[in-house]
C-alpha cells in the first residue's frame, strides 16, 4: 500500500513537473539556428530595419493553402520568417495570412473575399506545377504579399522559392520607409501629363485599338490611385491636342507618338492625325512614355496596340521612383561608347533601344537610383557614393579623367570593369565576306589612371582549362566543347574572408583580361588591395591575332601555364593622379570660343586659381575587373539568385557601404559544388563507402563477441574456483 502512493505521488510530481515545463516553454520560447549561415535567423540588416520603425507597418500574406512541394515550404519558412521580424520589430510590425484558394479547388466565402482582396492589391495567381497519381497538373495559385505603411503600399506579387526571401522583404520594408521620407519632402510636385488627340477615335477600330475612348478615363482612374499611395504628389492632367490645334508644338517636344491616315471614302472618314504619349517630369527630368506601341508583323504588316493602364500602373510608379531618387544615388558613365541602360521596365514597351544590360539595370534599381552621368557635357555630381565604369570604347580626354580621379578623392568609390580589345566583324567593304570578329587593343586613357592606383590590366584575354562546357549538336558527332574564353572560378580561387564574399562559391566570367599589382606602391600608399578571384593553375594568356573560335583552340604545355588575379578590390585614401601636375582644362569647341569671344575681355590665362584640385583624397574603394560580359543579360538571371548575380550586386553594396545587406543577400546560397579530388582520392572513397563500412561494421560485431566470450570465461572461472574451494 504504501509503495502504491508512492508511485502516485510520483505520477503527481512528474505532471507538474511537465506542466512548469510547458509553461516556460511558452513564456521562454527561443529557437536555435544550426545552420552554417543562419538560413532561419534573421539578418543584423533585417534586425536594424524593423527595429527603426516609428509608425506601425502591415504585412498581409496571400497564400493559397495545402499547397504541394516545394510550396508549402516556402508558406512554412514564410510563417517563421514573419515571427523572426515580429520579435525583432515589436508593436509597429504587424503580419496576417490570408488563406486565397483557387477557384476550381472550393471557394469559400471567406476565400473569396482574400481573393477580391489580393487582386485589389495586384496580386495575382501564378500557374504552378503539380505531379499527382503520375500525372503532371497545373494549377492556379496565389503567392504574394503586401507591405502597407501608412498610404504607402509596396508589393511582392510571387514568392515562389525561399531563395532570397529575406533580402526582398527587408530591402523593400527599407524601400517602403526611403519613399514616405522622400515624398514628404518633395518640393514639387511629379508632373503627369496625357496626351490623347480625339481624332483618334475615328480610325481606332480599323487599327485595332478597341476602348480607346475609355483610356482617358481608366488612366485618369489608374493615376489617382497611384497618386493616393504617393501622398498626394502627384499634378495629373489630360490634353487633347485635337481640340487645343497644338499637336506639332507637343510631339516636337515631348516626341510622341503621331499617326497619320489618308482618306478612308469607304468609311467616309477624311484625312487626319493624331498622337498620343504620357509624359513624366519632374524638375529637369523627363521621361516619354507610349501609349500606344506599333510592331511590325511579318505577312499582316504593322500592328497597333494600346497599353494597359493596369500594366502602365507598376511602370509609371518604378519611373517616379526613379525620377525622385527615393534610393541611394548611383552614378553610370553613360558616354564613351558604353552600354546602354534604360529604365527599368521599359524594356517591355517595345519603343525603346534594345540593351544588353538590362538585367543589371533591373537588379540595382532595386536598392539604388542610377543616375547616367555624361562626362563630356557635364561633370560628376558630387552627391553620389560610386561609379560604375563599364566597357567604355573611345577615349578620355585629361580633364575627363580629372573629373573621374577628384571624384575618387572626395570619396566617391569607382567599380571599373575595363576592355582591353574592340570587337568588330569584318565588313564587305574592307574585303572580307563573312569571317570572325576581329579583336583590336583599346586605348581609352584609363589605364595610366588605374596604374597609378596600383593595379594594371593585362593587353590580353585569360583562357582557362577549367571552363565552361558547351554541350555539342548531336548531328555533327556530340560531347562536350570546352569553351577556354569563359573560365569557370571554383571556390578555391576565390577569397571569402570578406564579408561581402562569403558564401561566393563558383564564378563564371568571359572574355576577362589579367589584373596585376604594384605592392609596393600600394603599400607605400597605405592602400590595401584585395584579391577577390582568380584562375585556375591551368590558365594562360592570349595576347595577339586573337581567335575565340573554340575550334582552333588548344592548350599550350603545362609550364606555359599559370595562374592569374582577375579581380581587386582596392581600399584607402588615394593619391591623385594630377597631384604636382597642370590642372587640365575642358576643351572648348571652336564654335563655343567664338561665341564667347569678347575683344575687350582680360587675357584669362594670366589668371591664377588655387584649392582646384584635391592631391590625397577622403577613404574610397576602386573595383577594377576586365570582365565587362559579366553584366550582360546572358551571365546574370534577372531573380538575382545566381552566383554571379550575387557577386556583381554584393561588390556593389560594398562600394556603397551597405555591407550587411552583402551578407543578408549571400547567406543563402544553393550553389555548393563538391571539392576536387584526384582519381584515385575518389577511387579510394568509393572503396571505403562500399567495402569499408561493413568491414567496419563486421569487426565491430567480432569485438562484441571477443568481449562476451571472455565475460563468459571470467564468469565461468569465478565459479570453477569457488566449487574447488
Amino acid at each position: 500500500m504504501k509503495q502504491q502512493k508512492q508511485a502516485y505521488f510520483k505520477f503527481l510530481i512528474y505532471l507538474v513537473v511537465i506542466v512548469l515545463v510547458n509553461v516556460a516553454g511558452v513564456t521562454l520560447f527561443f529557437r536555435l539556428d544550426l545552420t552554417q549561415n543562419g538560413i532561419y535567423s534573421l539578418s543584423d540588416a533585417s534586425r536594424t530595419v524593423v527595429s527603426t520603425l516609428s509608425e506601425p507597418l502591415t504585412i498581409k500574406v496571400f497564400f493559397t493553402k495545402n499547397l504541394p512541394a516545394p510550396h508549402n515550404n516556402t508558406e512554412r519558412y514564410l510563417h517563421d520568417l514573419m515571427d523572426e521580424y515580429a520579435r525583432a520589430g515589436g508593436r509597429f510590425f504587424n503580419y496576417m495570412f490570408y488563406d486565397v484558394t483557387a477557384r476550381e479547388a472550393g471557394l469559400t466565402d471567406e476565400a473569396d473575399r482574400n481573393r477580391k482582396q489580393a487582386e485589389d492589391y495586384g496580386i495575382t495567381p501564378v500557374q504552378i506545377r503539380v505531379i499527382e497519381n503520375d500525372e503532371v497538373k497545373f494549377q492556379q495559385a496565389y503567392m504574394g504579399l503586401v507591405i502597407i505603411h501608412g498610404d504607402m503600399v509596396e508589393k511582392i506579387p510571387a514568392l515562389t522559392a525561399t531563395d532570397g526571401l529575406e533580402y526582398k522583404l527587408t530591402t523593400a520594408i527599407q524601400k517602403l520607409n526611403n519613399k514616405v521620407s522622400t515624398l514628404l519632402s518633395l518640393e514639387e510636385k511629379v508632373k503627369i501629363r496625357m496626351y490623347l488627340s480625339s481624332s483618334l477615335s475615328a480610325v481606332a477600330p480599323f487599327m485595332g485599338l478597341d476602348g480607346l475612348d475609355s483610356l482617358p478615363e481608366r488612366i485618369t482612374q489608374m493615376v489617382g490611385r497611384l497618386n493616393a499611395r504617393s501622398l498626394d504628389t502627384i499634378d495629373f492632367k489630360y490634353v487633347d491636342p485635337s481640340k487645343e490645334n497644338n499637336l506639332d508644338t507637343i510631339a516636337e517636344k515631348y516626341k510622341i507618338m503621331v499617326l497619320k491616315w489618308p482618306d478612308l471614302a469607304r468609311e467616309n472618314i477624311r484625312a487626319g492625325k493624331g498622337g498620343a504619349g504620357l509624359v513624366v517630369e519632374y524638375g529637369e527630368k523627363r521621361v516619354e512614355l507610349p501609349l500606344i506601341s506599333s510592331f511590325n508583323v511579318p505577312i499582316l504588316g504593322p500592328t497597333y496596340q494600346m497599353t494597359e493602364p493596369e500594366m502602365l500602373e507598376d511602370l509609371l510608379a518604378d519611373t517616379m521612383e526613379s525620377m525622385i531618387g527615393i534610393n541611394q544615388p548611383i552614378g553610370y558613365l553613360g558616354d564613351h561608347g558604353t552600354p546602354v541602360l534604360s529604365m527599368p521596365g521599359m524594356g517591355m514597351m517595345g519603343q525603346q533601344q534594345r540593351s544588353t544590360m538590362n538585367v543589371f539595370n533591373q537588379l540595382i534599381s532595386q536598392r539604388y537610383s542610377i543616375k547616367q552621368v555624361n562626362l563630356k557635357d557635364e561633370g560628376i555630381p558630387e552627391d553620389l557614393t560610386s561609379l560604375i565604369i563599364s566597357r567604355p570604347q573611345e577615349k578620355f580626354t585629361d580633364y575627363e579623367l580629372f573629373q573621374i580621379d577628384q571624384a575618387l578623392m572626395r570619396g566617391t568609390s569607382l567599380a571599373i570593369l575595363p576592355e582591353p580589345f574592340k570587337e568588330t566583324m569584318p565588313g564587305q567593304s574592307a574585303g572580307f565576306m563573312g569571317g570572325g570578329p576581329v579583336y583590336t587593343p583599346i586605348d581609352t586613357g584609363l589605364s595610366k589612371l588605374l596604374a597609378h592606383y596600383g593595379v594594371s590590366v593585362g593587353d590580353s584575354y585569360v583562357m582557362d582549362e577549367e571552363c565552361y562546357k558547351q554541350m555539342m549538336d548531336p548531328r555533327r558527332g556530340g560531347g562536350e566543347q570546352k569553351i577556354y574564353f569563359a573560365p569557370m572560378i571554383d571556390a578555391s580561387n576565390i577569397d571569402n574572408t570578406p564579408g561581402y564574399m562569403e558564401n561566393i562559391k563558383g564564378l563564371v566570367a568571359m572574355k576577362i583580361s589579367p589584373l596585376t599589382v604594384e605592392q609596393e606602391k600600394l603599400d607605400k600608399a597605405g592602400i590595401k588591395a584585395v584579391k577577390l578571384f582568380s584562375s585556375s593553375k591551368k590558365a594562360w594568356e592570349m595576347k595577339k591575332n586573337i581567335n575565340l573560335n573554340p575550334m582552333f583552340l588548344q592548350p599550350p604545355a603545362d609550364d606555359e601555364k599559370d595562374s592569374f588575379a582577375l579581380a581587386y578590390m582596392l581600399e584607402g585614401s588615394f593619391p591623385s593622379y594630377f597631384a604636382g601636375k597642370p590642372v587640365p582644362h575642358k576643351e572648348v569647341a571652336e564654335a563655343e570660343t567664338k561665341e564667347g569671344e569678347d575683344g575687350n575681355a582680360p587675357d584669362l590665362s594670366r589668371f591664377q586659381a588655387s584649392n582646384t584640385m584635391i592631391a590625397t583624397g577622403k577613404p574610397g574603394k576602386v573595383f577594377v575587373m576586365a570582365c565587362p560580359s559579366m553584366l550582360q543579360d546572358n551571365m546574370l538571371d534577372s531573380e538575382g539568385r545566381t552566383t554571379n548575380a550575387t557577386f556583381v550586386l554584393n561588390v556593389i553594396d560594398h562600394l556603397n557601404g551597405q555591407n550587411e545587406i552583402a551578407a543578408m543577400r549571400s547567406k543563402k546560397q544553393s550553389l555548393n559544388p563538391l571539392a576536387e579530388t584526384t582519381p584515385l582520392m575518389r577511387r579510394a572513397i568509393k572503396v571505403v563507402n562500399i567495402g569499408g563500412l561493413p568491414v567496419l561494421v563486421i569487426m565491430f560485431g567480432f569485438g562484441i563477441w571477443v568481449r562476451r566470450r571472455a565475460r563468459k570465461r571470467r564468469i565461468k572461472g569465478l565459479f570453477v574456483t569457488d566449487k574447488k574451494e
